[in-house]
């Protein structure tokens, strides 16, 4: 039995993880850390959760937690995640992983020397929808790569205390959306990627509400796109040009919801002859949430069954082409 504990009464914990949770008889939630008394026992009680704690270096040092999971911002990504690898925990780590590489680096280090298992929480990259989608473009069926974009627009509206719109915090458009298309473009190609190019707008506290960036793989050239500001049109798409064809998934980061905005699609066209496969006609396997199936990977992980697809050096790769981005422009 996996005894998970949560860092943070946070917003995103009921999907990302709690829920999941509740479709499995190999884990369980067994603490939620909160620094308000009253919040984290709203919490405990609304979901379930049969401890407590006070401060998250006591939930970090808990002898019956087997896995935290840390939804706290960036910015406290970095400490509590060493913190919790010396305590010889394992950490399911939200993306983006930290504030910068440095600090990604010092969390995988930390984590390779305690031999504790850590895992970035890109919950796109465990579903069906993108594997199938990474076979397709990794088979060489339309050819080698000569282009490709990477997009995640959608208005995230700046209310009082919104962690996006706070630098200290890890905000910015490129942590919270943009790091999706990047990850998912360093993926698909298996190697990194030169800055050429980058446009940033900025809110008058200096974070970035729209990013743009020219990236060069090698022989592929690539764009991404990120806005999270008023004039965003929802869109959440990877576009591939091959010498031989294209192929597009759109929906990506929420394959499986029933909404007009948000499922996938992937569409491949090669010497004309043309593939679709949508959320409505993929087996009914594919309807299950990202988080299921990263808890499910993570699961897998930790049982010695399989190899983390994020986290170690994946994730440091990712902040180090997040900062070289920022750096631009």
């Amino acid at each position: 039995m996996i005894r998970i504990g949560l860092l943070g009464a946070s917003k995103i914990a009921p999907k990302a993880i709690i829920n999941p949770v509740k479709t499995r008889t190999d884990c369980i939630i067994q603490a939620i850390a909160s620094r308000s008394a009253k919040k984290a026992k709203a919490y405990a009680q609304e979901y379930d959760i049969p401890h407590i704690e006070t401060s998250y270096e006591a939930l970090v040092a808990r002898d019956d937690i087997d896995l935290i999971y840390n939804a706290l911002p960036p910015s406290a990504h970095c400490e509590l995640t060493i913190m919790a690898a010396k305590h010889g925990k394992a950490v399911l780590c939200e993306k983006p992983f930290a504030m910068h590489a440095g600090e990604a680096r010092r969390m995988v280090d930390a984590a390779k020397q305690a031999g504790t298992v850590l895992i970035e929480g890109f919950h796109y990259r465990f579903h069906p929808s993108f594997l199938k989608f990474e076979e397709i473009i990794k088979s060489g069926k339309i050819g080698n790569i000569e282009h490709m974009s990477g997009v995640f627009d959608v208005h995230i509206p700046n209310r009082e205390g919104e962690l996006r719109y706070i630098p200290e915090l890890g905000g910015g458009v490129l942590m919270d959306l943009g790091c999706y298309p990047l990850h998912a473009m360093r993926t698909l190609m298996g190697k990194e990627p030169e800055v050429t190019d980058a446009i940033h707008i900025r809110a008058e506290n200096g974070v970035a509400i729209s990013s743009w960036a020219e990236l060069n793989f090698g022989d592929t050239l690539a764009q991404l796109d990120c806005n999270m500001g008023r004039d965003a049109i929802y869109d959440n798409s990877i576009h591939v040009i091959g010498s031989e064809g294209v192929a597009k998934l759109s929906g990506f980061v929420h394959p499986y919801r029933w909404d007009p905005h948000l499922g996938f699609d992937i569409y491949v066209e090669v010497d004309g002859a043309r593939e679709f496969i949508t959320l409505l006609n993929s087996p009914d396997s594919w309807k299950q949430s990202t988080y299921d199936y990263q808890l499910d990977h993570v699961i897998r992980v930790l049982e010695g069954k399989t190899k983390p697809l994020t986290g170690g050096g994946d994730a440091v790769a990712t902040m180090t082409a997040i900062d070289a981005i920022m750096a631009v422009g």
